[in-house]
């Protein structure tokens, strides 16, 4: 996950149809006409049981609070500043009395930092996570605390809300060293605004309390919510890949030890979040909150054999990313990670004689988790720096591990400078395969059906480890169905995929879209769930070449009026000139006097100054301001544009329609670290054309934009920067067939992205096919979004008894349709 691409994710949905690009919606009843022919007899290429998978991130509170099933937030008083500026160690909790949180030499271990020192007579409670603790009545909790009172103590154990009691109240007696003391709870009520109270009889110390459900997901020892596990595993993925994302390439690549000052900030590192819960480091997250490492290696592991998944762990490089961007210059340190992943394939792998497999064996499983594919590095930016890292690890990995599958990256984004660049570096040392991250707007997701078409079929295959629409309403699931027919269509190349990210707390969000929703006492599939469930649980083994007709496109031109903005930075502009192709003046601006031809439609504060119009709040996002008319056309854009303080550059747009449809040139943006046109449809931006390079502050960058039917060519300072002709077709017509070797079915899988039925003469090439199909539809209005309590994106079973060699068959509007047809 890139955090530079965050700000872009807050969009909620982006729309299918942009001028030009699509047929315009047609009215329900009318009907298009295509073809589909089916070449039984060829041989398409081949699809990996592992094809599809799930990619878990602790981002939106997806572990703490999430996956991992424990109520108690913040359970060893281990929040810090350094995770979220607003935490203190007794973030979540309220002491009535007297307590404070100790970090000194009593402390229940090394790695366990913090404890609770509690008064006589005082009372501790935890407010859990969302509205608060989640109870069900009748069902059993597990209660759990390390004690610390050395002339002994009687703890009281409540579950209330503001209605009274939620279970009976337990005592435990302590006395002595610290030592660990449990109690169970059945509940009375149901109530998901419950609190935990603990309130001593004496003076004594307290750390990691906590409290479980008994009902987890099949093995209680791991912890999982049982409803959010269940989801992972309905959807039969063929591989888990975690633990990050920006969790593995961010912070500190130094341990959790009194050498490194116990850093707080540090890369995702695998041991330390295995062992005793109690004697795992907690960790800055870098998503804004705290990692408890409760959900570690070996859990994640023991999911993965639990769902039939393959493992797939993802560790640091030693180069971080997410717009941190520096490459870690020491050797020892160097070596110390490479030796990290050859032990966590032990761990994985090793015999219970090994060191690592005797300590794999000692949590509880002695054989081996079959450890095949590992990852080094997530999203650099910094290509050259992070391959010559890479090498080192794949030297040492293959020297001792020579079967497991290496993973390279291609850095965030699926083209530009840093994209090439790794590729190339990845080709000429033939790596195995290659992990590409893109988010994108879903006109995107139409445009690029065939993106793996053209790729080189003996180089690195490709495991496309994270991507998305930018939006969780039915018309992403649509376009992300379509651009996965594409993905299986090359089977051969793309070996493995995953949506991402996987989960979403609803009251902690850092990042959307994201395939599964919850908050303390439910969960609900996104209308992309829902998609990829049914991709995911109908593979097919092999491809069925086919063909089919498209969709006829009308490509207008580039239109729109003309904007500015800023992203956390102020800037000044000067001289807006607007000039049709034949020369007239369309718009001329030098703010000699007032603003009156533009229009502010974003954040910030824009006012004229001294003859320019400046942008003066450093801290705003997206300010833009725009002049003109929608319908301009074919004309040149000239502007000065002068940074005046901030992160990031300017800003300037054409072919503006309104706040969610545009194109910008983004001018040292990422930090100010490279320079790229950005589309946006209805919000969802897609990159077209990028370079890295600055702005420099104070400096005045004469900007000039011609924009020509489709064609744009952008100019800085006089000279020519770059060029793109915007006109593939956003087609939302898309198939693909496969075969399931074990059934003998053939699955013809058809995405009607477009507010126009699809009457659709399908022929099969001459294969002997029963009459009946099973059909599974997935309809609904385009912007249908699943919530908690409604479910309008679901998928409709139903049998379909016109099948024969040559059939007809009308795909709804906005739909997702799969035919499995018995082949006799």
């Amino acid at each position: 996950m890139s955090r530079t691409r965050w700000r872009f994710g807050l969009a909620a949905t982006a729309f299918l149809v942009t001028a030009g690009l699509m047929p315009a919606p047609a009215h329900a009843e009318d009907t298009a006409d295509y073809a589909i022919t089916v070449d039984p007899a060829a041989k398409g290429a081949k699809i990996d049981d592992t094809m599809y998978g799930v990619f878990f991130e602790d981002i939106n509170r997806a572990a703490d609070g999430g996956l991992y099933a424990e109520l108690v937030q913040n359970r060893s008083f281990e929040y810090s500043t350094d995770d979220n500026r607003s935490y203190t160690p007794l973030t979540s909790w309220t002491v009535d009395g007297t307590g404070q949180v100790v970090n000194d030499d009593g402390r229940l271990n090394a790695r366990n930092r913090n404890y609770l020192s509690l008064a006589a007579g005082s009372t501790v409670t935890n407010a859990g996570y969302n509205t608060g603790v989640h109870v069900e009545e009748g069902k059993k909790y597990d209660f759990s605390v390390w004690v610390r009172a050395e002339s002994g103590t009687t703890l009281t154990v409540s579950l209330q809300d503001a209605d009274g009691g939620l279970a009976t109240a337990r005592q435990v007696a302590a006395k002595g060293g610290w030592a660990k003391y449990k109690a169970t709870f059945t509940a009375t009520r149901t109530s998901s605004n419950g609190r935990l109270t603990v309130a001593s009889s004496a003076a004594a110390a307290l750390d990691m309390v906590s409290l479980f459900p008994r009902d987890t997901y099949k093995h209680q020892a791991n912890g999982l919510r049982k409803d959010l596990a269940e989801k992972i595993a309905a959807l039969q993925p063929g591989f888990v890949r975690f633990p990050g994302g920006c969790l593995v390439n961010t912070g500190s690549m130094e341990d959790y030890s009194e050498a490194s000052g116990y850093q707080r900030k540090r890369s995702y590192q695998w041991k330390d979040t295995i062992g005793p819960v109690e004697e795992r480091a907690t960790n800055s997250n870098f998503w804004g909150y705290n990692q408890s490492y409760g959900l570690g290696y070996y859990e994640y592991f023991r999911l993965s054999e639990d769902i039939g998944a393959m493992p797939l762990p993802v560790v640091p490089a030693l180069v971080t990313g997410c717009g941190q961007n520096q490459a870690v210059d020491d050797e020892v340190l160097l070596k110390r990670h490479i030796q990290d992943t050859l032990d966590l394939i032990e761990f994985a792998n090793g015999p219970v004689t090994s060191t690592w497999g005797k300590k794999r064996a000692r949590m509880g499983h002695p054989k081996p988790f079959h450890l095949t594919h590992i990852e080094v590095g997530n999203e650099e930016n910094l290509p050259v720096e992070f391959f010559a890292r890479f090498k080192e690890f794949r030297a040492a990995i293959a020297a001792k591990y020579p079967d497991i599958t290496v993973i390279s990256n291609s850095g965030p984004d699926d083209a530009g400078s840093t994209f090439d660049t790794a590729w190339q570096l990845n080709k000429d040392a033939k790596v195995d395969m290659v992990d590409e991250h893109y988010y994108n707007s879903p006109q995107w997701f139409l445009q690029n059906n065939d993106r793996y078409d053209s790729y080189d079929r003996s180089g690195p295959k490709v495991f496309l480890g994270e991507y998305a629409s930018w939006g969780n309403a039915f018309k992403n699931g649509l376009t992300e169905a379509a651009f996965m027919t594409g993905l299986e269509r090359n089977a051969d190349v793309v070996k493995l995929a995953s949506y991402a990210p996987l989960f979403a707390n609803e009251d902690y969000v850092q990042w959307q879209p994201d395939l599964v929703w919850f908050n303390n006492h439910a969960s609900w599939n996104s209308a992309n769930y829902e998609v990829q469930k049914l991709f995911m649980t109908n593979v097919g083994d092999r491809v069925v070449p086919s063909t089919a007709t498209g969709t006829p496109s009308l490509t207008g031109p580039i239109a729109g009026a003309v904007g500015l903005s800023t992203w956390a930075t102020t800037a000044a502009y000067d001289d807006v000139k607007v000039t049709d192709a034949d020369g007239n003046s369309l718009l001329s601006d030098d703010f000699s006097g007032d603003a009156s031809k533009w229009t502010h439609t974003g954040a910030g504060s824009w006012s004229v100054q001294d003859g320019q119009y400046v942008q003066t709040d450093v801290a705003a996002e997206n300010t833009m301001v725009s002049a003109g008319d929608t319908n301009w056309h074919d004309y040149d854009l000239q502007v000065k544009a002068t940074k005046k303080s901030g992160k990031e550059g300017f800003l300037v747009a054409f072919g503006v329609k309104d706040t969610g449809n545009y194109y910008w040139w983004n001018l040292g943006g990422w930090n100010n670290t490279q320079s790229a046109v950005e589309q946006a449809v209805d919000g969802g931006k897609s990159t077209l054309i990028s370079k890295a390079g600055s702005v420099e502050t104070g400096r005045a960058y004469d900007i000039d934009i011609k924009v020509r039917g489709r064609q744009v060519t952008l100019y800085l300072d006089g000279q020519e920067w770059g060029s793109f002709t915007d006109d593939k077709p956003a087609e939302p017509f898309r198939q693909v067939v496969t075969k399931d070797k074990k059934s003998g079915d053939l699955i013809v899988k058809v995405v009607n992205a477009q507010s126009t039925a699809a009457r659709t003469a399908i022929d099969l090439g001459g294969a002997k096919v029963a009459s009946k199909a099973r059909v599974t539809t997935l309809t609904a209005d385009p912007n249908a979004v699943n919530s908690e309590t409604e479910t309008p994106v679901a998928p409709v079973t139903s049998t379909f008894d016109g099948v024969a060699g040559r059939f007809t068959y009308t795909f709804p509007e906005n739909s997702v349709t799969f035919l499995r047809i018995k082949q006799r």
